[in-house]
């Protein structure tokens, strides 16, 4: 299988839970594994956790989990029918006081916060911006709307408004409960929904941490970005992150279509200049839902996302429900690798004007650097934190960086690191035993041979973390 810098994630579903497929999925190139908590009660979580790890263990990698919390449900109430069928310049009520199910003129409201955030003028769209209502008047408890776009309208689909500002706070009681649930089984990632700005993110850590407390675990946390009122805030909700999530579908109803390409951009370029990782997600290869191959423009698509840098794209009904999940995966790695390709590499102009106030990211530089202009065969990190390969793969380099941590949690967020290897290696207290190992054990993996140039860097006292302070060259004997 050709070397791949940029991370896949897919999502688990029932499309994708038969333990030899999903199996089959991680060789072909799954690198995280999301378990959307829309869907299904505690224990499916647990019990789908529980198959990725012996999943993975099978096919001898190591995948990252992440757990995708649901946010608040801005959501419409049921049908009597289950759907209608709405025809613009009708008119139709969301009512937050009604109880019976909905029909033709109205339905009632899962937000019953709704009357309170709209007036008059606004537009409302419902199921991702397929109907969209303008809003006439609100009355108590009633909003009433005409309908400007009509189509089919079915039971729980979404509301957003225009321009954003819907009040719904970003964790629900029902999020909560999830965190505890995820931190049961030590989702490496937990996705944040709807986060408006960096308290809501600080919030999602602390209920984090203290639900890791007793399992001594700590998540990485993501924030996705797509709400409009994230926007303004996404420094902010960046520096309060581990990462973030371009989340194009919602972002996309409330700040148009169009606005979107640009905002990713800007999205994954602002991640990696602060150090954190970015997923790109949301029907990145739709149609093989339903087909054996993807349409050119989701391949270019993919690609794209690939060449503006981010560290992993994202797959959600394609493997959670599609018809060729396994064909997904291997579609998408094959482009992400062929547009890896065409990357350029500007490392020299990445350094220029930038100054170092740690030692142990100065070393990560001088590695990339080195060898780089040296033409290592690869980056090889002794890493306790992590954080060391992290600042590597903010940069592009050709050369594949290598992390070895004694530390099982460390290589499976690892994963998600783009250009990164990560690989599970003891390590030697005395450093010149860890370098030696360390070697050993590329050269039995096939990846170093004699006469191979590489580059290392460590910490000395081993095992300190944080202290990544030396780097050396080595030619392989």
């Amino acid at each position: 299988m050709a070397r791949r810098a940029t991370k896949i994630v897919a999502t688990l579903g029932p499309a994708s839970s038969d333990p030899a497929l999903l199996e089959q999925m991680i060789r072909a190139g799954v690198n995280v594994v999301r378990l959307n908590f829309s869907h299904g009660k505690a224990q499916d979580h647990i019990d789908r956790a529980t198959l990725v790890r012996a999943a993975a263990t099978r096919a001898g990698r190591e995948v990252a989990i992440m757990a995708d919390l649901q946010g608040p449900k801005i959501r419409v109430g049921k049908f009597a029918e289950g759907k209608v069928l709405l025809e613009p310049g009708k008119k139709f009520v969301l009512d937050a006081s009604r109880t019976e199910p909905g029909d033709i003129n109205g339905v009632g409201l899962d937000y019953k916060e709704l009357p309170r955030d709209v007036k008059a003028g606004d537009h409302l769209l419902l199921n991702d911006g397929l109907i969209v209502l303008i809003v006439d008047a609100v009355r108590g408890e009633q909003v009433l709307t005409t309908v400007k776009l009509g189509g089919e309208l079915s039971n729980n689909k979404g509301i957003n408004k225009m321009g954003g500002g819907l009040t719904a706070p970003a964790l629900t009681a029902k999020d909560m409960e999830d965190i505890r649930t995820a931190m049961s089984f030590q989702a490496d990632y937990v996705a944040v929904s709807f986060p408006q700005n960096a308290t809501d993110m600080e919030m999602a850590r602390q209920l984090c941490n203290v639900a890791g407390a007793e399992y001594r675990f700590k998540p990485g946390l993501i924030a996705k970005i797509e709400r409009a009122e994230a926007i303004p805030n996404l420094e902010s909700i960046l520096k309060a992150s581990d990462g973030i999530m371009v989340a194009r579908g919602d972002l996309a109803v409330e700040v148009g279509n169009a606005a979107v390409p640009a905002l990713q951009k800007r999205m994954i370029r602002l991640a990696r200049e602060h150090d954190k990782v970015v997923i790109t997600a949301t029907q990145m290869m739709e149609s093989m839902i339903n087909a054996p191959v993807p349409t050119r423009a989701e391949v270019s698509d993919v690609a794209n996302a690939v060449l503006d840098g981010t560290d992993a794209v994202m797959l959600s009904a394609e493997t959670a429900a599609g018809r060729y999940p396994l064909e997904t995966i291997i579609e998408m790695a094959n482009i992400c690798v062929e547009a890896e390709k065409a990357e350029d590499v500007k490392l020299d102009a990445d350094f220029t004007g930038m100054d170092f106030s740690r030692i142990d990211q100065s070393i990560a530089m001088g590695a990339l650097f080195t060898a780089h202009h040296l033409g290592c065969k690869a980056i090889v990190a002794l890493t306790d934190s992590g954080s060391t390969p992290l600042w590597m793969s903010r940069h592009r380099i050709h050369i594949p960086i290598y992390a070895l941590t004694p530390k099982l949690i460390t290589q499976r967020k690892m994963a998600l690191y783009r250009n990164v290897r990560p690989l599970l290696m003891d390590q030697s207290a005395d450093r010149d035993m860890a370098l030696a190992d360390a070697e050993a054990h590329l050269k039995q993996r096939g990846i170093m041979a004699t006469g191979d140039i590489y580059a290392i860097t460590c910490g000395e006292p081993m095992g300190a973390p944080g202290g990544t302070n030396m780097l050396k060259i080595v030619r392989v004997s």
